[in-house]
């Protein structure tokens, strides 16, 4: 399987990047800063060097020829402004379904947060955070929508750096909770190896079950 992460130096990327590599599919991770291409060789991945905010959709498709899959990883990240939250945690996110499409590449899995809602209220934290979850909310929107593809979005809960436990609650709606980094990248894992997650949203967070069986439970 041959798998093209947009945000590939993220942190749940390169969780996944190695993942996939260490079973002997092809990771590829779309990567706007050189300085990073030696992190994602490590983690087995193919690096490549390119822009979201400023690539078009021909540019990105390039890049998905031969791919089972696509997996939207990126975000403006800690200190970004609202407007980077629109143009990377939404705008780039439809770029890379365009770009799949264009490239007949139907499997895309999006990587998203619970609350996304691009009618997220004001009075649930600072005006960024609030942005932020409209994006992933308009993109989430945006995703689903195209009968093109055939689309999983994942919704964690808080993220922490903590070891993996391998155990989750996936469901609809889970409720508020943290997960680590790890069990998310092992959950998306599981989705892609699950054609029958597309078209679904689910919500995950730590809890008490195998994730195989977490992922069953909730189809």
């Amino acid at each position: 399987m041959r798998v093209v992460i947009a945000g590939g130096h993220g942190k749940i990327a390169l969780i996944l990047e190695r993942l996939l590599s260490e079973r002997g599919d092809r990771a590829v991770g779309l990567i706007r800063n050189p300085d990073h291409v030696a992190d994602l060789e490590t983690a087995g991945a193919q690096p490549v060097i390119v822009d979201l905010e400023a690539a078009t959709v021909a540019d990105i498709a390039a890049h998905l020829q031969d791919a089972d899959a696509v997996v939207f990883a990126a975000g403006a990240g800690p200190g970004s402004g609202a407007a980077r939250k629109q143009t990377v945690d939404c705008d780039a996110a439809i770029l890379l379904a365009e770009a799949a499409e264009a490239a007949g590449v139907r499997r895309y899995v999006m990587v998203s947060a619970i609350g996304a809602d691009v009618e997220a209220p004001d009075d649930i934290g600072d005006p960024v955070f609030v942005a932020y979850l409209r994006a992933k909310g308009a993109a989430d929107d945006a995703i689903r929508t195209r009968k093109e593809l055939d689309a999983t979005v994942v919704r964690p809960g808080h993220l922490t750096n903590d070891p993996g436990t391998g155990r989750v609650e996936i469901s609809d709606q889970t409720g508020l909770g943290d997960i680590p980094r790890e069990d998310v990248a092992a959950v998306l894992l599981a989705v892609l190896d699950t054609p029958a997650t597309a078209g679904r949203t689910f919500e995950v967070i730590s809890g008490d079950t195998p994730i195989a069986d977490a992922l069953t439970r909730a189809l």
